[in-house]
């Protein structure tokens, strides 16, 4: 059994038990958090797939932590200008444990 889901703009393929790193979502680690933008379910042969979402479906997670994304670096340069600019950026992201697909 595996769902595909959307969050933070991104899209992921999930099964129970599974840990994936989604942009920050609000709560502590701990909570419980449910994903209600399910776009296709695949149960044995049974798949369903929705027409944006799966009606009625629901991927249960919950937080494991909040952090930040390794940092990566921005480096802009013209030549022969003697313009340059280095910029860091880390993006704030929450670890999701994934418990239960419900449809």
């Amino acid at each position: 059994m595996f769902a595909v889901i959307k969050t933070g703009g991104k899209q992921y393929v999930v099964k129970p038990g599974d840990r994936i790193r989604v942009e920050k979502l609000e709560g502590k680690p701990g909570d419980s958090v449910e994903i209600k933008d399910v776009l296709l379910v695949k149960q044995g042969e049974e798949v369903k797939v929705g027409d944006p979402f799966v009606s009625n479906a629901m991927v249960t997670a919950e937080i494991v932590e909040q952090g930040r994304a390794p940092k990566v670096i921005v480096f802009k340069k013209k030549p022969k200008k003697g313009y340059k600019r280095k910029k860091g950026h880390r993006q704030f992201i929450t670890t999701l444990e994934i418990k239960e697909i419900k449809f």
